[in-house]
């Protein structure tokens, strides 16, 4: 894949385009006769960050850590249950149904299912053309030219216009849910997990195709994605979640060379490589995740952290806060992370012993190859001498 182009310190430096304080939405959960609030799912809690213009943010974590929560909440698509979220210096917590219609023409999403978020009833010429006509364009020859120019723009053909969602494949469909979304003309994206569903090689067609129109087009994103490889290639700053949480902030070079939460460095260890000779230390991550119904007291991490310090990490809320240039964390420990790490014997002597194997294992295929490939080419010539031999020998 062709890597993305990174945003320049001056895009970061520039004032936020989504600027999100104390976002929290708690799902409520009812019982008995009366249908009472019994409990609620504590969803995405006290979460804060900003996205610059030109910038693409990607979000990261487990399944049900909140990252699609928030990616919805952002476009009030489910409406939080406190906080601020600012769009181009506008409160959109605050707006009634008129300006928010308006602004959405700028802030768009693309869906994790290229499956289940097309209308199967419906040609995609008329899928993609329905924002223009709720955003007032009425002359249908408008529309078509409008959506037969951004079909251009994601690499479909025009004629596809008249086709139903069935008879795509399935990149071919997240490339209309991409046209739906740019149609509009829109300044914001949310990609939600926009190539988790799709082949490998189709993904990187897709990520290209995104990165280059972010360029073109002048896109912001905030890419959400639980494939740390995918959050690389394409993201110049990653936020990391953890049961509603955000509990790592920094750009994507510093995440990856030096993670402050133990959290991050457990998801980075989980990253394969595509080499079988260069070898990671694996950490294995234990326990379950706790219920986002009753999460743990103090960090929500504690649980499962091989370096949490007692009482402390039971009971002290971590405050998210800058803990070098532009590297925001919520760990009462960041800063001595590989410290506590070795004192606690983070990575089990089995699993280093079986790393030592495999990498002797790899040393030792890596010093056999020379002679490996003089056999071949010892194999090949003997191969084409024997072939320029006329049948039948003389």
């Amino acid at each position: 894949m062709a890597e993305a182009t990174p945003a320049s310190p001056s895009v970061l430096s520039r004032a936020p385009l989504v600027s999100v304080k104390n976002l929290v939405k708690y799902f409520p959960l009812r019982g008995g006769i009366l249908q009472r609030t019994v409990a609620e799912v504590k969803a995405v809690d006290d979460v804060s960050f900003d996205v610059h213009a030109g910038e693409v943010f990607g979000l990261v974590g487990e399944s049900g850590c909140g990252k699609t929560t928030t990616g919805r909440l952002l476009l009030r698509l489910i409406e939080p249950t406190r906080g601020t979220i600012e769009f181009d210096g506008h409160d959109l917590t605050s707006m009634g149904a008129g300006d928010l219609k308006k602004a959405r023409s700028d802030m768009q999403i693309v869906f994790q299912d290229p499956y289940a978020s097309l209308n199967p009833r419906l040609p995609i010429g008329e899928i993609i053309g329905e924002g223009l006509a709720n955003m007032g364009v009425r002359d249908r020859r408008q529309r078509e030219e409008r959506v037969a120019a951004i079909l251009d723009k994601v690499g479909l053909r025009r004629y596809f216009i008249n086709r139903y969602p069935h008879e795509f494949s399935g990149g071919q469909r997240q490339r209309i849910g991409l046209a739906r979304a740019l149609v509009l003309q829109p300044k914001f994206i949310v990609a939600d997990e926009p190539v988790s569903a799709l082949d490998v090689s189709i993904q990187s067609q897709v990520l290209n195709l995104m990165a280059d129109l972010k360029d073109e087009l002048n896109l912001t994103y905030l890419f959400i994605s639980h494939n740390l490889s995918v959050i690389e290639h394409i993201s110049d700053r990653v936020g990391v979640m953890y049961l509603g949480k955000l509990v790592e902030m920094a750009s994507t070079e510093d995440i990856f060379k030096s993670p402050k939460h133990p959290y991050t460095r457990f998801l980075l260890s989980a990253i394969p490589k595509p080499d079988p000779r260069k070898h990671r230390q694996r950490l294995i991550l234990t326990g379950d995740v706790p219920s986002p119904i009753n999460p743990p007291s103090g960090c929500r991490f504690h649980t499962r952290c091989p370096i949490a310090q007692f009482p402390v990490c039971s009971e002290q809320d971590p405050v998210f806060e800058l803990k070098a240039d532009g590297h925001w964390a919520a760990c009462h420990f960041a800063e001595r992370t590989k410290e506590l790490e070795k004192e606690s014997g983070f990575v089990a002597p089995a699993i280093e012993a079986a790393g030592g194997k495999l990498k002797a294992q790899g040393e030792a295929e890596a010093a056999a190859e020379p002679a490996a490939d003089v056999l071949r080419s010892q194999l090949d010539e003997q191969d084409k001498s024997t072939r320029k031999e006329p049948l039948g020998g003389g």
